[in-house]
């Protein structure tokens, strides 16, 4: 019996912090100097508390009082347990105390009345809300994922009758052998093969690879890739559930299912701790009601009380949630987003990084990076040409191309009768000159300075003008990142769809432990599977939608945040300006916090540890030593205040070298 959805959280949440709010004013408020005792007597101001904190207790918090009662019948220790006990036990004992005021003995009373706790119940009741209504929004992100996955299909295909007319039908009336037809600009509705005509498809949704991949007759094409040219027709061969998308979209759903939760420490420890409270507790009631006098009982009771408000996990409860939510903000200002608390807790513990090619560490788009002029013509006019002629297509090499010569000032001549013909490139008159610019063939010699660019061989009035090469480059800072991550112990693997030459030579030239080429997005998953069942534990950094399976299956998914939103829905942390150096702060972010994170956990017990005993009158016999309800509500919120500003260090934590 998991939590109830965010919708059904989030009001309770904020009726909880309305309620919670005048609650800690009418108990702390005396305490720094607010006159309250001026309008209102201490019963007065006990009796409002009690009325406060009763919703928030019974109402907001009964989502937690379920689970309690579960992991009773479960004998199952958990956080609920320990809080719903501890804030049960304040809120009881507070509530008695108001009832019976006038009857109390003098042993419960101070200068400020008598020990009530209202406030620990409706704090630690708010905190618990909200740190769960995060969680499951973590949830939700994982389910829009999925969502905008299966959106990339069309959901209304062109097909073709047995008469040769073309007629539009739903998605789902498309069967095996249909013959369907797609239009420049639209999304492939199913798997198939191409029948008639050639085109240029983007396929970067499933190898990464920015560059789009001419399609002739006999050539398979994939539901949700972008038709960018030419007109086909294509026999569908694979539809509904058996598509590649649909595969894919199964994948991250296989992975987000599988993933184990997390296993908190402060869970583990409760799981011995919260027995040792309770035996506590009745010990100390016992051995004083059997040992002491006639009002042995009641110093029991009250001794007992105090060893449960000691417990109760005011501390224990902020030990994590205060130090994951300064982390994040501290990530925000460094230009790491984390969108899942879990990923960085994790991210401390791992020692391999997958990491996408395109897009990742590289600029993710061809960039023109060599103009080989062939004789009569210079670098400039030839890239003038080709770059006029190029002026009205749509095609990232085109528009490469375009870029280049605006960056170089070239003036471009206009260009009519712009024609694009698919597989072949483009043709238009750029003054008296007939220009055509395409793909040089396959068995070209590659460029001697960029063995492994795209190249384009452009011709002027029929005889050969020249060529242009083009490559999807290393951002600046991906070099420099890649030695930070290693020296912060990572192997570092290269996995990408592009050819194992393109491949080796890169991870040469960064230094990289391995790589894995020619890659599809289920290999992307079964390359995070296999390296998990290494017993390493794996980072995937990542900005495509192919990259979205293996984001979701990874111990941490990491997302550029100039990618794409499925990736950036799939992933825990995303780097927001989608540079590799702030791979290496969320890093140093994520160890910096867990440290923090035990530290607190640390001084939680530590003051539990230290008051249990003295709660339960362990040293009376001996000492006469006793700390009552109040001193120990007052040990409670002293681990508290110690715990919280232990947390803001993180805000000053240096995240670079």
């Amino acid at each position: 019996m998991g939590l109830p959805h965010e919708r059904y959280l989030r009001p309770k949440f904020y009726v909880a912090a309305a309620l919670t709010l005048p609650v800690l004013v009418l108990s702390m408020g005396p305490m720094f100097g607010i006159p309250l005792y001026d309008y209102l007597t201490v019963h007065q101001s006990a009796w409002m508390q009690a009325v406060l904190t009763t919703p928030v207790f019974f109402w907001s918090g009964w989502p937690f009082i379920r689970r309690w009662a579960k992991a009773i019948r479960a004998r199952d220790p958990n956080m609920f347990l320990l809080t719903v006990t501890g804030t049960g036990a304040a809120y009881f004992f507070s509530l008695a105390v108001v009832l019976l005021w006038e009857h109390l003995p003098a042993y419960l009373f101070s200068h400020h009345g008598a020990s009530i706790y209202f406030e620990g119940t409706a704090f630690i009741t708010t905190v618990v809300l909200l740190g769960q209504i995060l969680e499951q929004r973590a949830h939700q992100r994982t389910d829009a994922a999925i969502r905008a996955l299966m959106h990339l299909a069309p959901s209304v295909a062109h097909r073709i009758e047995a008469d040769g007319t073309e007629r539009d039908v739903p998605l789902e009336a498309i069967v095996p052998g249909d013959i369907l037809r797609v239009r420049p600009g639209e999304r492939l509705p199913v798997d198939g093969t191409l029948t008639e005509g050639d085109t240029e498809i983007d396929e970067s949704m499933l190898t990464g690879e920015p560059v789009p991949v001419p399609k002739r007759p006999g050539d398979p094409v994939s539901a949700g890739t972008l038709n960018t040219t030419g007109s086909f027709l294509f026999r569908a061969e694979r539809v509904g559930a058996d598509t590649l998308l649909a595969r894919i979209v199964r994948l991250v759903e296989e992975a987000v299912e599988s993933e184990p939760p997390i296993a908190r420490l402060a869970d583990k420890v409760i799981a011995w701790f919260f027995p040792a409270v309770i035996a506590i507790a009745v010990g100390s009631l016992l051995a004083w009601t059997l040992l002491g006098d006639e009002r042995g009982w009641l110093f029991g009771l009250v001794n007992a009380v105090s060893v449960l408000i000691i417990a109760c996990p005011c501390a224990l409860g902020l030990a994590t949630p205060v130090s994951l939510v300064t982390g994040i903000g501290r990530g925000a200002q460094a230009g790491v987003l984390v969108k899942n608390a879990t990923a960085l807790e994790l991210l401390r513990g791992t020692d391999t990084l997958l990491i996408d090619k395109t897009g990742t560490l590289t600029e993710g788009r061809p960039r023109l990076v060599a103009v080989r002029p062939a004789g009569g013509f210079t670098e400039e006019k030839l890239l003038a040409l080709a770059a006029a002629a190029e002026s009205a297509s749509e095609h990232p090499l085109a528009r490469a191309i375009v870029h280049a010569a605006n960056a170089r000032r070239l003036p471009l001549d206009p260009a009519s009768g712009f024609v694009a013909e698919p597989g072949i490139g483009v043709r238009a008159r750029v003054g008296a000159q007939e220009v055509v610019v395409g793909r040089a063939p396959t068995d070209s010699a590659p460029d001697r300075e960029h063995p492994h660019a795209t190249l384009v061989r452009v011709s002027v009035d029929g005889r050969p003008a020249g060529t242009l090469a083009l490559a999807d480059t290393l951002k600046p800072t991906t070099a420099a990142a890649v030695r930070a991550l290693q020296r912060l112990g990572l192997r570092i693997y290269m996995v990408t769809g592009d050819r194992t030459a393109t491949a080796e030579a890169l991870a040469a030239t960064l230094g990289l432990d391995g790589f894995h080429a020619e890659v599809t997005p289920a290999r992307k998953q079964e390359l995070v599977r296999d390296h998990q069942q290494r017993g390493e534990r794996v980072v995937f950094a990542g900005d495509g939608l192919n990259d979205a399976p293996a984001l979701a299956a990874a111990d941490v998914g990491i997302a550029m945040g100039t990618g794409t939103d499925v990736a950036m829905h799939s992933a825990g942390l995303v780097l927001v300006q989608g540079d590799l150096q702030a791979l290496v702060r969320a890093v140093r972010l994520s160890r910096a916090t867990m440290l923090n994170i035990k530290q607190n956990l640390f001084w939680a017990f530590f003051y539990n540890g230290l008051g249990l005993p003295l709660a339960a009158g362990a040293f009376y016999p001996l000492f006469g030593w006793l700390l009552g309800p109040m001193y120990a509500g007052v040990a409670m919120s002293l681990s508290s205040v110690t715990v919280v500003a232990n947390a803001l260090r993180l805000r000053r934590a240096r995240l670079d070298e």
